[in-house]
């Protein structure tokens, strides 16, 4: 059993999960509000015992574990994959209705067809009823949606007034107060799920979420852009596309040459 073969396979396949990453994360390089994701990388075996002990088969417990076979379960798995949440660079658009959320732990609440979402996309524009929404036409949430009519939940801005946003998320139209947004603190960032563009969902809506009343968190006419650095995106594609090919050749030279060399031996020998 060549254990080289599937330590150098098993590893190939993690590195294209990560290039799976990476690539994402270019490709939403100018996406305002994107926040960037990473990978942690761990062994089969460190894995393996975090969980073996909720694992459902009968075979998979202490005893089991006796009988690894320690050279394959060295093979690196992606352990997790996690969202940073620290802030991009702030861009001045000009635009009353965009905000940038300065702080990590902020966020929007938006109303989509698929129920309440967060969101770090503060690019913001009216619908055609008047009221504030994003780029995919999700009304943001004021801080007493829950009271309001589901076709009403939203902050509607008048025409022809002059607005203002303060950092804790007060809308006033000609010093008249329109609303305030509901600016969304998580519990647990890590719980946070991406869906679909710049949205976040989380299971426990209601238990994991804090509004932040004076949270400082808003800057009227920036928006935040997106988080991830191009140039350091590029150096992990070249070391990851390095890694894989590495890899290849391992698997090629287990495959090939220790094969050819184990048949050519076993056929000189003699009987």
């Amino acid at each position: 059993m060549q254990n080289g073969f599937y330590q150098a396979t098993g590893a190939m396949v993690t590195q294209f999960n990560r290039l799976n990453v990476i690539t994402n994360n270019l490709a939403n390089a100018n996406t305002i509000g994107y926040n960037r994701d990473d990978v942690v990388i761990a062994d089969f075996e460190r894995i393996f015992k975090e969980t073996r002990d909720v694992l459902p088969l009968e075979n998979n417990t202490k005893d089991a574990a006796k009988f690894l076979n320690r050279t394959i379960d060295r093979v690196p798995n992606i352990d997790d994959v996690y969202t940073d949440f620290s802030a991009g660079a702030m861009k001045s658009t000009g635009n009353k209705l965009d905000v940038a959320i300065t702080r990590e732990d902020a966020f929007l609440l938006v109303d989509t067809p698929n129920g309440v979402r967060l969101t770090k996309n503060g690019a913001l524009s009216l619908d055609s009823e008047g009221f504030i929404v994003t780029k995919q036409g999700y009304r943001v949430l004021p801080t007493n949606y829950a009271a309001l009519p589901e076709n009403r939940r939203g902050i509607e801005i008048p025409q022809n007034v002059q607005l203002t946003i303060t950092p804790d998320g007060n809308v006033y139209g000609d010093d008249v107060e329109l609303g305030q947004f509901f600016i969304a603190q998580p519990r647990e960032p890590r719980n946070l799920q991406k869906e679909g563009d710049n949205l976040y969902e989380l299971p426990d809506f209601d238990d994991e979420i804090t509004r932040l009343d004076a949270s400082g968190a808003l800057r009227q006419g920036f928006v935040q852009t997106s988080n991830v650095n191009p140039v350091t995106e590029m150096v992990n594609l070249i070391e990851t596309n390095r890694l894989v090919s590495t890899y290849q050749k391992v698997m090629t030279t287990h495959m090939e040459d220790l094969n050819n060399e184990a048949i050519s031996k076993l056929a000189s020998v003699r009987a």
